[in-house]
Parts: structure tokens; sequence; C-alpha cells
């Protein structure tokens, strides 16, 4: 029974093997689906979004082509899908684990030439991902051509090694450009997160490439093949759950690990990084009365009347260029020296407005965003200085007339008469801080603010 079982699976090991790669894989789906459903992250067209999404097609690809190739299953009938060069050798092979190492390789790549190099990659995602997958898919072809696989779809000796060599160089490559940024001082720990999992991830792929070579060679031990095979599955469950845990170039979704680093959840970059959040006055010297005869830039400055002027903004459905101002805004304020934080804001940014498709897009001129998406200083000081010039304009011509004679202005009246009435009497004052990750969108807004325009002392 025990040497039937090994051959044709269905071992008891076996379906164990199986529950618990299932187990894993939900576990990593949960990862990779719960962060942006908590922190209702909107979905983009950046790699930040399709490059984990590749690596849980990968992880899946990965774990059911060695449930395939191995026969952990007993399955008597033969099908087409049964094709043990479509499993062992295209599926676990280029689509499976090479792709998955291909993720990563390629994420650390992107934060090589952000952080050490200060500019963007010269090569697209979508371009060097599949570069970095050609030697995959080169061997993958060489064995489909040389067919060394026998019945059980084991390949032999020959060709095993060489296979795991491969397995070896892609994690090595990896190791290389972690190396590149370990001199990094990263604000979300990402170096140190990268280095955790792949010394995990790397004592998993020892164990798992040691279970692979003796599962491939000695097919005619049948304890060694019901072991190794369990091994095999059970640590590539492992592996790629340790390898979705390890930190993501979007510190916004809490990490992709759900980690709670902090003791709240920031709305904004600015606020993650650090920047002095100016958006609260407690100091009743800081108050100073909006002329309206001022220009914009000056008015600007009053957080008071940027959130006045950024809720009506939101309502017009217009509110990406006052978040845009304000986001640009934070990016000024950090110091010229401090690289780290200023590329962090920045690619945010980038991110957020300049790239076409982003969440809140603002309206550039093409020669204007190709000089922000192109360049080669991410710290530059002047980075967003024509594309602010353009949003200005849009703002100045589209937005400002109309504000003066909406609600919102008569309610920022109101409350700015009630203020300096306070400061008159020695009250502190502070107002409500607008998150620009959700805007209002409600066109009825202006009616819930005209039900609470009166003035009412602190108690």
């Amino acid at each position: 029974m025990a040497n039937e079982c090994a051959k044709t699976g269905g071992c008891p090991s076996d379906y164990v093997a199986v529950a618990i790669s299932v187990i894993c894989f939900f576990v990593l789906l949960s990862r990779s689906v719960l962060p942006c459903l908590i922190h209702k992250a909107p979905r983009t067209n950046s790699s930040s979004f399709w490059i984990p999404v590749i690596q849980v097609v990968s992880s899946f690809n990965l774990l059911f082509s060695i449930m395939m190739s191995v026969n952990l299953l007993r399955i008597r009938t033969k099908h087409w899908w049964r094709y043990c060069y479509l499993w062992a050798v295209w599926i676990e092979g280029p689509l499976g684990f090479g792709l998955l190492m291909s993720c990563r390789i390629t994420q650390a790549f992107q934060l090589y030439f952000i952080f050490v190099k200060k500019r963007l990659p010269p090569v697209r995602s979508y371009i060097f991902l599949p570069l970095v997958l050609l030697p995959w898919i080169f061997v993958s072809a060489i064995i489909h051509a040389k067919r060394p696989l026998n019945r059980q779809c084991h390949m032999g000796p020959r060709w095993t090694f060489p296979v795991a060599g491969l397995h070896a160089f892609y994690v090595l490559a990896l190791i290389a450009f972690t190396r590149a940024v370990r001199h990094v001082e990263f604000r979300f720990d990402e170096l140190r997160d990268l280095w955790k999992g792949i010394l995990v991830s790397a004592t998993s792929i020892i164990i798992w490439v040691t279970a692979f070579v003796l599962n491939e060679i000695y097919d005619e031990i049948s304890w060694l093949q019901v072991s190794s095979r369990f091994v095999l599955l059970v640590t590539g469950g492992i592996l790629v759950v340790v390898f979705f845990s390890i930190s993501s170039n979007q510190p916004l979704l809490s990490q992709i690990s759900l980690k709670k680093r902090e003791h709240f959840e920031f709305q904004r970059m600015g606020e993650a990084l650090g920047i002095p959040d100016s958006g609260l006055l407690f100091r009743k010297e800081e108050f100073r009365p909006v002329d309206p005869n001022e220009p914009l830039d000056k008015l600007l400055l009053n957080k008071r009347f940027r959130q006045s002027f950024m809720e009506f903004a939101d309502s017009c459905y217009a509110g990406e260029t006052l978040h845009f101002y304000e986001e640009v805004y934070d990016h000024g304020k950090i110091p010229v020296d401090d690289s780290t934080r200023r590329i962090y804001m920045a690619r945010h940014i980038m991110e957020k407005f300049i790239v076409a498709g982003a969440e809140m897009e603002v309206n550039l001129s093409h020669k204007t965003r190709q000089e922000i998406l192109t360049t080669q200083d991410l710290t530059h000081p002047d980075l967003f200085k024509n594309a602010l010039n353009e949003v200005m304009q849009l703002i100045k011509m589209n937005l400002v007339r109309d504000y003066w004679s909406s609600i919102f202005f008569i309610k920022f009246k109101e409350d700015e008469s009630c203020e300096e009435a306070m400061h008159k009497e020695g009250w502190s004052f502070s107002s409500p801080r607008l998150s620009s990750v959700q805007g209002s969108d409600d066109p009825f807004y202006q009616e819930h603010m005209s039900k609470s325009s009166r003035c009412s002392s602190p108690g």
C-alpha cells in the first residue's frame, strides 16, 4: 500500500501537505487583499498594484504545479492537463518560482534606482520583469525540446542540478540588489524586512531544493518519495507566504504585512514621514484674518482658508488641484539635505497626481509631465515648480471666482468672525484637518455645511 501511494499519490501525508498549502495560500490571499480593503486603497496602474497581483498568481501556480507534478493526489484518469511538461516545466518554473522571484527582483531594482541613483528606473517594470524571466523561459524551452522527464515527471540528476542552480541564481540576484540599498536609511523598515525575508526564504529554499533533488533522483525509494514531496509542498507554501510578507514599496498600505507599527493610522504621506503638520493652529498669536484682495498664493498659506477652499473644490469634483498643492507644499517643508524623505514624498506625489491614470491625476502639459517623470534627480527642490505653476493657473481660472460667491466662503467668514471674537477673549482655536486621501465628493455638501454655521464658544 505504501509503495502504491508513493507512486500514484494519495498517501495520508500527501493530503496533509495539500491542506497546509491551501491554508498558506489563503493566508497569502488575505495579506494581499485585507490592506487594500482596510485602507480603502484605490486601484492604480502602477507597478505597486500589479506586481503584488502577479506575485499572488505566481504563488498559486507554484503550489498547484508542485501538487500536480509530484503525484500528491491520486488521479487515475489521464487528461491533457496532467501533462508533465505543462506543470513540472512551464507552470512550476517560469510561471511559478521564476515569476515570483522576478517580481521581488524587480521591486529591489526599483528601490535601488529610486533611493541610490535618486531617479526613476530607466526601464519600466513591465519591460524589466520579462527580461529577468528570460533565463527561466530559455531553460524551460530547452528541457521541453530534450524531453528528459520520465512517467513520474522526474528528470534525473543530469537536469536536476542545473535547474537547482537556476533557483539559486535568482536568490543571489535578489541578495545583490538588497546589498546595494543596505546603506539607505529607509523610513518604513524596508531594508530590515528585506533581509529578514531573504534569510527565512533562503533557508526555505535550501530545504525545498534539497527535497526537490531527492524527489527527482531517488524515485525508486518509496518512503523518500513520500517524505520529500511532503516537504516540497509544505516548504513551498511557507516560502510564498514569507516572500509576500517582505516589505512592499507602498508604505501607506502598512507594508502589506498588516503590522501595527504605530498607534494610529496615517491619512497622508506627509504625516507618515513626520513632516510638521501645520493644519492645526493652537497659539492665538497665529490668528490672521483673510483678505480676499490678496493674491491666491498668499491666501493658500492660511490653513483655514485652504481647508475651506479645498472643501469647495471637492464639491466641484476638482479637488485634485488643491490636494496636489498641499502635497507639494508638504514636500517643500522637507530639508534639501534629507534626500530619503524627499524621495518618498516626490514618488508619492508622482504616483498620486502625475502618472497617467493616477488616483487624482492633475491636468498638466505633456512637457511638464515628462520633465517630472524623466527627472535625473528626485530630490531636486524645483521638481514640481512648473507643475505647480500650471495647477495654480487652473485654480485661478476655474475655481477662485465661484468660491467667493459660494456658501463655503460665507461659512468661512462666519467661522472667522467667531474665531476673531474668541481670539480677543483669549480662547485657543483649532480646526479639524481635512483628509487628502478621501475628499468630499458629496454634491449636497453645501447643504450640510449651512446647518452648522452658528458660532459657539468652546466648552
